[in-house]
């Protein structure tokens, strides 16, 4: 699959695709650690919405819930961790199976009775919301005070997800390519073109023969499965957890900015668009803090000017423009 892929790319894309990662592997030599940090965030957003971009971008799912899966990945790895000594590594199949478990919950309410559009949304909103009250008085994972992981020397080895910027760096980089690889050859398979036609109609897919229900339902555990391993990361990364944080709507909010600004339904859309948000809003936070203004909720917004800015000038995304004047031809890209 992933041969045919290369094979059959665009050559522009490929090249483009192999600079940026000559370029990322060498970033860290010429970084200091605060910027290194930014990029591991820009990883991070790259990786989660590519895993959202598979519900909304390829089946035509809107989730604005999405950071349910992370909450769901990062408590269960880091409790195992804590309580039971169970290491991230054999954590995060437990977390994927819960993750999987409640988005399979979601797409058999969702579609068993129909509730398509914005709807479904309200349904995976509520979801996150249940599980963030919840999680606030569970008392064996913390409640609201919130879980925080050991980072005692014994705790300290690579193989509890224990390292420094660098190993973090390089963690994400690789969760981000995989999840790019992916995607593109979930989109270049059968069920990729089965998404795409119930994603144009569902109707009319269901009139050829296709068994809407199940591509649907597909799209959502393969969307959070691979998001509860962002959540995974983001426990060890982080080393604390509070449910008003990491279960919180404007988790999901961060979590889908970047393929709508880089291009709901591309493979480069949510890359770019990690690219652009991230270290821009990093940066206000950064002037802001450096004039001495205090300013909460200045990012967010921030990304309501550039939503704004996007839905007017690019409504596609900033990433089907720049593929028309890079003169890359039309694909899956």
């Amino acid at each position: 699959m992933i041969t045919r892929l290369v094979r059959t790319a665009p050559p522009r894309a490929l090249l483009l695709l192999g600079l940026l990662l000559a370029v990322l592997l060498a970033a860290p030599l010429a970084l200091d650690r605060y910027l290194t940090s930014v990029l591991i965030l820009v990883f991070w957003f790259a990786y989660v919405g590519q895993a959202w971009n598979i519900m909304m971008g390829f089946a035509g799912l809107l989730s604005l819930g999405h950071a349910l899966y992370v909450g769901l990945g990062a408590y269960v790895a880091a409790t195992l961790f804590v309580k039971l000594g169970i290491g991230p590594w054999a954590g995060l199949w437990l977390s994927a199976f819960v993750s999987v478990a409640v988005g399979a919950a979601i797409g058999w309410l969702g579609f068993r009775f129909r509730i398509e559009g914005v709807y479904f949304s309200l349904l995976t909103i509520a979801f996150a919301e249940v599980a963030r009250i919840g999680f606030d008085h569970i008392g064996w994972t913390g409640g609201a005070a919130g879980l925080f992981l050991p980072v005692s020397a014994e705790a300290g080895a690579w193989f509890n997800l224990r390292g420094g910027p660098l190993f973090f760096y390089y963690l994400a980089l690789m969760m981000a390519t995989a999840a790019f690889v992916l995607c593109a050859a979930l989109r270049a398979s059968r069920l990729g073109y089965r998404w795409l036609a119930v994603r144009e109609d569902a109707e009319a897919a269901r009139a050829l023969g296709i068994d809407v229900f199940r591509a649907r339902m597909a799209a959502v555990l393969i969307s959070a499965g691979l998001t509860s391993l962002g959540g995974v990361f983001y426990a060890f990364y982080y080393n604390n957890l509070f449910p008003g944080q990491v279960f919180d709507i404007s988790r999901s909010i961060e979590m889908i900015l970047a393929p709508i600004v880089g291009g709901v339904g591309t493979l480069f859309g949510p890359v770019l668009g990690a690219f652009i948000l991230t270290p821009l809003g990093e940066a206000l936070i950064a002037i802001t803090g450096a004039l001495g203004l205090n300013a909460p909720g200045t990012k967010a917004v921030f990304y309501g000017v550039c939503l704004m800015a996007i839905v007017i000038l690019a409504p596609n995304g900033l990433w089907p423009a720049l593929k028309r004047r890079l003169g890359v031809p039309e694909g899956d890209v």
